[in-house]
């Protein structure tokens, strides 16, 4: 699908959008680099082949211009040791990658630099979002961005479901054999779209997170495709109250109820199989500390609430997972940040490893379930770890992602 692996960057100056959103701690330090690294790999090309690097990226969401909490010179020294392991000192000619930083991405400054750029070095350009034109889709500004490299590179998946400025009206300003996804960007959608269009049965697509409101086009879309739909998390105490049960003061969206039923009544018209946790582990408060008990998940007492799905209830999962060859995984089982209520996103997670290394083509997406995975030291057990939450949902609620649409075009 992609041009860039066949592609010669050799003097050329490759303008790359990259998802740099990464989380800093108050003293900047990166608590999680999982995004950076990720698109390490699409960089070394360009430059192994002789070409030159200017990265453009947002971090948070700044809403007055310049700020120095979201200044992505705070990412520039980590990049460095990124593309230079074993190097130590970016100021010195010593055959290392050479990291410079423009502090704007437009202007002079961010023109006049990315000129100079000479084969093998990088440019990271300042935070995208202290432009309001970013976020707007701005043409002009846009256009701006495009003249600073002469091909353009989406390498952002976590950003392809916005339409803003560097990730999708950007592309128009190059010719088409010079626009093109990153390797990142390539693994993103091949792995996507071998789940949407090339699933092999049985597939099934386990779906967890607090609100049903949040995953209802997602679970419409995969009741087209999938054999088993496994609910966990807070969204399945909306169903299981939606079924007559008792459900006591567990997390449930009362407006979201006939939607529920309205799930159900199509996944049985569709032969599709919509698995709720049997039984739960609950607690008397949503704390680490709190008193638990297991209790069938349709009979929690008043006051007490679901925090976890429970043993049968894992059993019963792990078996329809270790059946399936295809496996889609989108949120967690329970509060799984609280070790009280880890078992079951755990056990779910061990489950999909194991049905990985037994065949199955596994692709776990959605911010909670890739903490989960890496957490549990599982991220290399499965198939493909998606790095593109909102993304990734909206690609499985079947919406077309102008990132994508852009670069397709």
């Amino acid at each position: 699908m992609s041009k860039f692996s066949d592609f010669n960057f050799a003097g050329h100056k490759a303008l790359i959008r990259v998802d740099f959103n990464v989380p800093l701690d108050e003293q900047f330090n990166i608590t999680d680099d999982t995004r950076m690294t990720a698109t390490i790999p699409t960089i070394k090309k360009v430059l192994t082949d002789g070409g030159s690097v200017i990265l453009m990226s947002h971090l948070g969401r700044p809403k007055d211009g310049h700020t120095d909490k979201y200044s992505l010179k705070h990412l520039v020294n980590p990049l460095y040791k990124l593309l230079n392991v074993g190097h130590t000192n970016p100021a010195i000619g010593d055959g290392s990658t050479r990291v410079f930083f423009a502090d704007d991405c437009v202007g002079p400054q961010a023109g006049l630099t990315a000129s100079m750029l000479r084969p093998g070095e990088v440019l990271l350009l300042e935070n995208l979002r202290f432009h309001k034109e970013e976020e707007k889709g701005d043409e002009a500004f846009a256009e701006k961005l495009s003249k600073l490299g002469d091909v353009y590179i989406n390498d952002a998946f976590g950003t392809a479901h916005r339409a803003h400025a560097s990730t999708a009206v950007i592309a128009k300003f190059f010719p088409t054999d010079k626009r093109m996804f990153g390797l990142l960007m390539n693994a993103e959608v091949l792995s996507a779209e071998k789940v949407l269009h090339e699933a092999e049965k049985p597939f099934c697509a386990i779906i967890g997170g607090a609100k049903v409101s949040d995953k209802i086009l997602i679970i419409e879309n995969l009741l087209e495709r999938a054999t088993d739909i496994i609910i966990g998390g807070g969204m399945a105490y909306t169903f299981l109250k939606a079924r007559g049960g008792k459900i006591g003061s567990s997390l449930c969206e009362d407006d979201r109820l006939q939607t529920a039923l309205d799930i159900l009544e199509m996944a049985k018209q569709k032969n599709v199989s919509i698995h709720l946790p049997e039984d739960s582990v609950i607690a008397d408060k949503f704390a680490a500390d709190a008193n638990t008990e297991v209790r069938p998940s349709d009979a929690i007492p008043d006051g007490w609430m679901g925090l976890d799905i429970g043993p049968k209830a894992v059993g019963i999962f792990n078996e329809i997972i270790g059946k399936s060859k295809t496996i889609l995984w989108n949120g967690p089982m329970g509060v799984f940040e609280m070790e009280k209520f880890q078992s079951g996103t755990k056990a779910v997670a061990e489950s999909v490893a194991a049905s990985t290394a037994n065949g199955a083509f596994s692709l776990v997406g959605g911010g909670d379930s890739v903490a989960a995975v890496n957490k549990f030291h599982l991220a290399d057990k499965v198939s493909y770890v998606s790095t593109g939450g909102g993304a990734m949902l909206e690609y499985f609620e079947g919406k077309v992602l102008p990132g994508i649409a852009a670069i397709k075009d």
